[in-house]
C-alpha cells in the first residue's frame, strides 16, 4: 500500500513512559500506507519505550519538537503511557507544537493517557472524546465530553482509549490522512 506516499506524520513523544504498541502500531501503520513518519520529542537522543510498567525498544529522536513546524506534517499522532503524557505537558515547546496542530485542522490522533497534552493545550472545550477511563474527570473539567467508545472522531481530533482499539485508532488515522481531514464519528 502506499496511498500515503509523499504524507509525513509526526509523532510526539517524551524521553521515557511511552507505551511501545502505542508508538509501534499507528508507526508501522503509515509506514505501510507509504507515508513517514517522523519522531519528535523535547530532548534529542532516544527515547524509552515501555510494555505497561517494563522497559522495552528505545528510539532515536528524528528531530526536537523545538525545532519542528506543523507546517511539514501532515497529520500528529500523541501515543499513550502514564509517564508519556504526564512529562510531555511539562515542556512548552510540546504543548505549544500540539496547541497549533489542533489549530491547523490537521488530524491529531491520540490515544490512552495522551489527551492530557491536549488537556494542557487547552483544546479541548467543546469536544468530544474518548481516553483511558481514568482521564474522564480531567477531559471533562477541561470542556470535553467523555464518551466510552474505542474511537472518537470531533472535528480533526481521533482518540482512543487503549491498545486494544489501536485496529480502529490506526484505521481511522489513515481515513483522516486519506481524506484530509478527520472523516465522521466511528
Amino acid at each position: 500500500m502506499s496511498h500515503l506516499s509523499g504524507k509525513t506524520i509526526a509523532f510526539l513523544v517524551a524521553s521515557e513512559g511511552i507505551e511501545r504498541v502505542e508508538l509501534t502500531d499507528p508507526w508501522q501503520a503509515v509506514t505501510d500506507a507509504g507515508a513517514q513518519p517522523v519522531l519528535l520529542s523535547p530532548e534529542s537522543g532516544e527515547v524509552q519505550t515501555f510494555d505497561h510498567l517494563d522497559k522495552a525498544e528505545t528510539r532515536t529522536v528524528d528531530k526536537t519538537v523545538a525545532s519542528a513546524s506543523v507546517d511539514d506534517y501532515d497529520a500528529l499522532v500523541l501515543p499513550g503511557g502514564v509517564a508519556n503524557p504526564d512529562a510531555l505537558r511539562t515542556y512548552d515547546d510540546a504543548v505549544s507544537f500540539v496547541r497549533d496542530f489542533v489549530a491547523s485542522g490537521k488530524p491529531v490522533a491520540a490515544i490512552c493517557h495522551a489527551p492530557w497534552t491536549l488537556i494542557e493545550a487547552d483544546v479541548l472545550k467543546g469536544r468530544t472524546v474518548t481516553s483511558w477511563p481514568s482521564l474522564q474527570t480531567d477531559l471533562r473539567n477541561a470542556g470535553a465530553e467523555w464518551v466510552d467508545k474505542e474511537v472518537v472522531v470531533d472535528g480533526n481530533l481521533i482518540t482512543s482509549r487503549n491498545p486494544d482499539d489501536l485496529p480502529a485508532f490506526n484505521s481511522q488515522l489513515l481515513e483522516s490522512l486519506a481524506h484530509g481531514s478527520a472523516a465522521q464519528d466511528a
